[in-house]
């Protein structure tokens, strides 16, 4: 017998390392949208980084398999 992976825990895990990552993605936007001079630039670029993460979401929600969460991850 192999190993088995609970699907619902790894989802679990990946969505807590998707918010890690989307965190870091946007820490130097929140600095910048604070910089009137760069505000719509910045929310522009978060908005970019919301789409990704959101997409990227429900992947990882859809995925039926551990190999279909690795391919959704960053």
């Amino acid at each position: 017998m192999g190993i088995v992976i609970n699907i619902d825990k790894a989802k679990t895990i990946a969505h807590e390392k998707r918010r890690e990552a989307r965190t870091l993605e946007f820490a130097p936007l929140d600095i910048k949208a604070t910089i009137p001079s760069e505000a719509t630039a910045a929310e522009a670029a978060r908005q970019v980084v919301r789409d990704k993460y959101a997409t990227m979401q429900t992947a990882i929600d859809a995925a039926t398999t551990p190999d279909e969460i690795k391919a959704a991850m960053p």
